[in-house]
């Protein structure tokens, strides 16, 4: 029986939006101070939210995309920090439920339906390209192996049960992923990140020296882009979720202060700033390009639940494209919203204490994950020629 509620697609909806209204209170202060998020990620834990993915065979609530995107959406309005760290636990959930064995699966599935958390120690400093992985597992012993690699941009490590890293099976064997303890002997995760934005994802470096790792935590990994897919898609759309939170959150508070601090321009002739057709106008652009933002989320996560459905060529690359189109459109909408939120606000809206330069700040960290420039490059290529996006983890 799972120790956390297993939650229904609208339940899980309203609670996200019950915890996000919560999460905004002091998400500002938060990002002023670098305060991580532990008790909060333990509400979310104990919320039931982290096991909407689980497969119901396992006791999960087996939750479409669309539902999870919309959570992942509604978190990130309230805190876009506590929006990403479940990011990873999610993809990497979804890892599991795709290559991992019925054993793997009873066990770690379970940990999450008891309420843990999973982080991620995938990318590298120091090397060609975001996909060129040196960490490795070495052979140590029938079945036992040792893993050894420095990891960055490690988001929600610092706050997770378990750290999942990918790591090549042997010197230049294929990349697999081991489920690691996040207390282990030789796991040591350093709290380093200093972004200028998303300040409190928990996103530090993780060190791994001779880690002891068994078969039994060790699931493939490259074999996962070897046919038709939406594992990438569906890191990408909840990337997208995170933009799309961050969009609406800085119109939000934007519309907030019009309303109650601002002054109106006294050309204007109004009594409210909030009256001045100048400001109203650039909030009806504003406002236009976020739906069309959310819009294209939703039909994103859409289409990845039509693939799942029916795994094709031709679904997934529907998918894929339908998610490059929500992440182009999410990042221009975060980063206009949050840069646009001062012109409609006025200059007492850029006073260092309010902290309204984190909708901003957290944009432009958050949209540098993957370039938008080449979910545009994928969605013309196809426009052109017909050719479909290529088959791996950033479409």
């Amino acid at each position: 029986m799972s120790a956390v509620p297993v939650l229904g697609p609208a339940e899980a909806v309203a609670v996200a939006a019950e915890h996000a209204a919560v999460f905004a209170r002091d998400a500002a202060d938060r990002d002023a101070k670098r305060v991580l998020p532990l008790t909060e990620l333990d509400q979310l834990s104990d919320s039931g939210l982290l096991a909407i993915t689980i497969p119901a065979r396992y006791g999960g609530a087996e939750l479409p995309v669309e539902t999870v995107t919309e959570v992942i959406r509604l978190l990130s309005a309230g805190d876009p920090n506590i929006g990403q760290i479940p990011h990873s636990h999610f993809v990497y959930v979804n890892q599991l439920r795709l290559q991992g064995t019925d054993a793997q699966q009873k066990l770690l599935f379970g940990e999450v339906l008891a309420g843990r958390r999973f982080g991620n120690a995938q990318s590298e400093a120091n090397t060609k390209h975001v996909r060129d992985i040196r960490t490795t597992l070495i052979a140590d012993a029938p079945r036992h192996w040792r893993l050894n690699g420095r990891k960055f941009y490690a988001t929600g490590a610092l706050l997770a049960h378990r750290i999942p890293v990918l790591a090549h099976l042997g010197l230049d064997g294929p990349l697999h992923v081991a489920w690691v303890d996040r207390d282990a002997e030789g796991v040591e995760v350093i709290d380093d990140w200093n972004g200028l934005g998303q300040r409190t994802t928990a996103s530090g470096s993780v060190v791994l020296r001779d880690v002891a790792v068994p078969d039994e935590l060790i699931t493939p990994y490259s074999v996962t882009f070897q046919g038709p897919q939406t594992y990438g898609a569906f890191a990408q759309v909840l990337h997208a979720a995170i933009d799309a939170g961050i969009a609406r959150a800085a119109l939000t508070d934007a519309a907030s202060f019009v309303r109650e601090k601002s002054r109106p321009y006294p050309d204007a002739k109004v009594e409210r700033a909030a009256d001045d057709p100048l400001v109203v106008h650039a909030f009806g652009e504003i406002e236009l390009a976020v739906r069309g933002a959310e819009a294209l989320l939703a039909e994103a996560a859409r289409a990845i639940d039509r693939a799942n459905a029916d795994l094709s060529e031709a679904s997934t690359t529907a998918a894929s494209l339908a998610v490059a189109a929500a992440r182009a459109a999410t990042t221009n909408a975060a980063l206009e919203t949050g840069s646009r939120l001062f012109e409609v606000a006025g200059t007492r809206s850029a006073a260092a204490g309010l902290n309204l330069d984190r909708h901003w700040r957290n944009a432009r960290t958050h949209t540098l994950h993957d370039p938008a420039a080449w979910k545009v490059q994928h969605l013309g290529r196809w426009a052109v020629d017909g050719t479909p996006p290529p088959n791996h983890g950033q479409v």
